[in-house]
């Protein structure tokens, strides 16, 4: 039993503590050329959900004060009916968000595909991570280890009840053993052809 809490607990200490001198505010934070946005859910209707959309308007905050030119919002659409990323678009469309300056990511279906697909795909090697505290830890661990240099900045526009953050960092505890098995085992997400953000990073 001991040691069974031990392999839950201690990993997220050690991405807690390595996400610490990562993590910003989001008028502090150095700015960089791309923000990722993580995915977090729809409602039955197709809509982002209330922790998806605090993510989306933390980007826009950061995009409008000039720390980030683009923003890559990831998400998942394995199935037609289940559209993420343009369920976030439409979200920060509406926020004022020009569309040429948000590109989309369609095959983030977990954490780890975003971070390897952000440096695989679409070529970037620094951003700015935009998502909540509890999942601050696991995205930094996981980019800055799979090449993509991150720091993060905390959606937090919207008070959320005790009990979902409660279950929100329960959740972390057995995402983060799965993301330092990940890293071990290098899967391969989703791929396809590059879709660089930026031209000169085109090898």
């Amino acid at each position: 039993m001991i040691v069974a809490t031990l392999v839950l607990i201690l990993p997220r200490v050690a991405t807690s503590l390595y996400a610490w001198k990562r993590t910003y505010g989001a008028t502090t934070i150095p700015s960089q050329r791309v923000a990722i946005v993580f995915g977090a859910g729809l409602t039955r209707s197709g809509e982002a959900t209330p922790i998806l959309k605090d993510r989306v308007e933390t980007a826009a905050k950061l995009y409008f004060a000039g720390k980030a030119e683009k923003l890559l919002m990831s998400g998942d659409n394995r199935f037609m009916e289940y559209n993420e990323p343009e369920a976030m678009r439409r979200y920060a469309l509406g926020l004022g968000v020009p569309h040429e300056d948000i590109v989309l990511d369609y095959a983030g279906r977990r954490t780890y595909d975003t971070c390897f697909r952000a440096k695989t795909i679409f070529g970037v090697t620094k951003a700015i991570l935009v998502t909540q505290n509890f999942h601050l830890p696991r995205a930094l661990f996981l980019c800055n280890v799979l090449g993509v240099d991150g720091t993060g900045v905390a959606a937090d526009n919207f008070t959320y009840r005790k009990r979902s953050l409660f279950y929100w960092n329960l959740r972390e505890l057995p995402a983060t053993v799965t993301a330092f098995a990940d890293i071990v085992a290098r899967p391969l997400p989703v791929l396809g052809n590059p879709e660089f953000i930026f031209p000169e990073n085109a090898q």
